[in-house]
């Protein structure tokens, strides 16, 4: 057992920091915060500048003098800090059931004020504590312990994730042994935060932070907490909390504005803390447009960065517009931190716009997937995001230093994914099980670790076998206790759309008959966003039948939102990207395997399939299905290990010169010369032509082409 130590915003900030070294020395166990929680009452803030919870010593808040007491009446405004401090505690905590006992809280609260010196208070004083520095650890030593029950509850109340707790209780929840009495416990296995959440929430530096984590680790809800404790504590900064996909808008919204209430039971003021999509459009204000009415520029929309730079490059474009328009004289900053989700999806030129409209210290906080889209092994360099000093020196700082808020922090713990959906995703991203091999792996072989995979066989090393599975701490005990791995992934395959849909649909209406769920824990996804209008109008009429009613998320519904009330989901890729769902129907999953582009088709089921709290549906049809379904059983027939041969450099190299992505017009090519190769193959084959009857030229090339050509073991 250690003591976790999270620096948060202190007014005192060096002295906390020795209180909390001192704490030390007195508890083994347990959380120091420093500057945490924010407490509020109609009259003010109540600082607290260091709070411990500790199962051996209790709860114990301390408040910093500020000078030495010289008089009487001094003496009597210290004592009220203190009675405040403690009313306001037994306050806030009295909110908690689980904290009560009759008509009083179930455990003593108690409140310390620490000077510089040795100091004695009056006599008059009976309640609280006054003492130097030096005199904390024997104080806190002599505190009475806490029931375990007690101490869990009592570090839920103060991580304020009782807030994310359903607002619906599941009232129709009435057998122990439905998917809605499971989830109910998962959803209630999640009120605490784990150490790298409370330090990722909690701690912000003064300049730079990174928050890296596999899809599920809690990084968005990290980033609300944190929004919401900053504005807390510093009402005036300019605030903005960032993200790419517009379905994330009504999730941060809502966290936010429950964790504002948890605070300072207020709602936010969301003129000072803003929640921006990177981009912005014309229904919502974006940083981009944001930063280019600052400079006096005119925001470019979608169309036009399309048609100037591509899908793929749009938004990388028009932030290069803006930094080659920006002068020293335009750098103007217009926020004071900018917490950013999502940030892999995001160009270097936007980060380096954000950095020069920020103010000093650069409060800039990104969060990523570890694993980016698995096509790339990490984030750019920090070099390459916000560029380098006039000396070449690296700007951001990511060194962890003892004793100060951490500025790079790995969320190691999935907690949305059972392990079985994930090593299912990884297997079918990466090609594990492919018979033609692998499609994509890491540069760093030590990100497999890193991402919480173990090796229970063989060597994680360039051109050795190896075994891996999910490691043991990186899940939450609720999966392996409440759901049997058979059903968390199940496989499915149909010879026809026809059948695959009404089988999905008549699914759908037992999760909600039978296993009490709600429409809002269901989720279908559609691999493809080209089609998706035309395919979620098929598949919306097969539930019509069964009585179900479904929305196409940011069709039907509102482009910020993905889920509605007593509608089902159904959204594309793109569109479910961020969100989750505790039932989730992989559609049309034959999309996967086709040999061009593997790479983004086998990232888009990946997706899907980590969209899953609890249960995940792997569905498809027809020939292309197959290939899906080998690989699927071959993770749940190995126990859901990774089976494979790490590749050399080399070979990685050639994987991403066979993978490589192809646009739209190289795709084309590529399918014409297919077609024609084939026709021409089949003419050779049924003797209506011979190679002696082409040009000299053009046989001639064939022929010097085809030597040239590599073979399979070279390709």
């Amino acid at each position: 057992m250690t003591l976790d130590v999270i620096y948060g915003e202190s007014r005192h900030r060096q002295i906390a920091r020795r209180v909390s070294e001192v704490l030390k020395l007195a508890a083994d166990e347990g959380t120091v915060y420093l500057g945490y929680p924010v407490l509020s009452t109609a009259e003010g803030r109540v600082h607290v500048d260091a709070l411990l919870v500790s199962k051996d010593h209790g709860l114990v808040a301390f408040q910093i003098a500020d000078k030495m007491p010289t008089s009487l009446q001094p003496w009597s405004k210290l004592i009220d800090q203190q009675d405040r401090l403690y009313s306001v505690l037994d306050s806030h905590l009295g909110r908690h059931d689980e904290l009560r006992r009759g008509r009083g809280l179930a455990m003593k609260i108690e409140t310390v004020t620490v000077f510089a010196d040795p100091v004695k208070p009056p006599d008059t004083v009976e309640e609280g504590h006054y003492c130097s520095l030096q005199e904390v650890a024997p104080l806190v030593e002599s505190f009475p312990s806490l029931d375990e029950s007690i101490y869990q509850a009592l570090q839920a109340a103060l991580q304020r994730v009782t807030t994310l707790r359903p607002a619906k209780r599941r009232a129709r929840v009435s057998k122990q042994d439905s998917r809605g009495a499971v989830l109910k416990q998962i959803e209630s296995g999640m009120a605490n935060l784990d150490q790298w959440q409370k330090q990722a929430a909690i701690e912000t530096p003064e300049g730079f932070q990174r928050i890296r984590g596999l899809a599920g680790s809690g990084k968005t809800v990290v980033l609300a907490l944190k929004a919401a404790y900053l504005h807390a504590q510093q009402p005036e900064w300019r605030i903005a909390v960032v993200f790419y996909t517009r379905a994330l808008y009504q999730q941060f919204e809502d966290l936010i504005t429950r964790f504002s209430f948890a605070h300072s039971d207020d709602r936010p003021d969301y003129e000072q803390l803003r929640i921006l999509h990177a981009w912005g459009g014309s229904n919502r204000g974006g940083v981009y447009d944001s930063i280019a009415r600052a400079m006096g520029a005119t925001p470019r929309d979608f169309k036009y960065a399309m048609a100037k730079y591509g899908r793929d490059d749009a938004f990388k474009g028009v932030c290069r517009e803006l930094l080659d328009l920006a002068s020293p004289s335009d750098d103007s900053p217009i926020f004071d931190a900018v917490l950013i989700d999502e940030a892999q999806d995001l160009p270097p030129e936007f980060f380096q716009l954000v950095y020069r409209f920020t103010t000093k210290p650069k409060r800039i906080i990104w969060a990523f997937d570890e694993l980016q889209n698995l096509s790339e092994s990490a984030m750019p360099a920090t070099d390459e995001l916000f560029g380098t000093s006039d000396d070449g020196a690296t700007l951001p700082s990511l060194e962890n230093v003892e004793g100060e808020a951490r500025r790079d922090i790995v969320l190691p713990i999935c907690y949305r994914n059972p392990p079985w959906a994930l090593a299912t995703a990884h297997a079918l991203g990466f090609g594990i099980y492919r018979e033609d091999g692998l499609v994509q792996h890491f540069d760093d072989v030590g990100l497999w670790s890193q991402i919480g995979y173990t090796a229970v066989k063989g060597e994680l090393r360039p051109g050795f076998k190896v075994e891996l599975e999910r490691s043991r701490n990186s899940y939450p005990d609720y999966f392996p206790d409440l759901i049997d791995p058979e059903d968390a992934v199940v496989l499915q395959t149909f010879e026809s759309e026809i059948e695959q849909d009404s089988w999905v649909a008549q699914q759908i209406k037992r999760n909600l008959e039978v296993d009490e769920l709600e429409h809002e824990d269901i989720l279908v996804v559609l691999p493809s966003a080209r089609t998706a209008k035309r395919r979620a109008t098929r598949f919306s009429r097969v539930l019509d039948r069964q009585g179900v009613a479904s929305h196409l998320a940011g069709v039907s519904s509102s482009v910020d939102e993905v889920f509605m009330p007593d509608s089902v989901a159904i959204a594309h890729i793109y569109r479910a990207k961020g969100n989750e769902a505790a039932m989730v129907y992989v559609l049309d999953s034959q999309y996967a395997v086709k040999t061009l582009n593997a790479v983004s088709r086998r990232n888009t089921l990946f997706t899907a399939i980590t969209r899953s709290r609890a249960w995940v549906r792997v569905c498809g049809w027809g020939d292309d299905m197959d290939e899906v379904a080998h690989e699927i059983k071959k993770v749940s027939s190995n126990s859901f290990r990774l089976n494979f041969t790490v590749p050399t450099p080399e070979e990685l190299e050639k994987i991403r010169r066979i993978h490589r992505e192809r646009s739209k017009a190289e795709a084309e090519t590529l399918d014409r010369a297919t077609r024609s190769m084939t026709e021409m193959m089949e003419a050779f084959e049924r003797g209506e032509i011979d190679l002696h009857d082409f040009p000299p030229d053009l046989r001639t090339r064939l022929l010097e082409l085809f030597r040239e050509a590599p073979t399979d073991g070279d390709a």
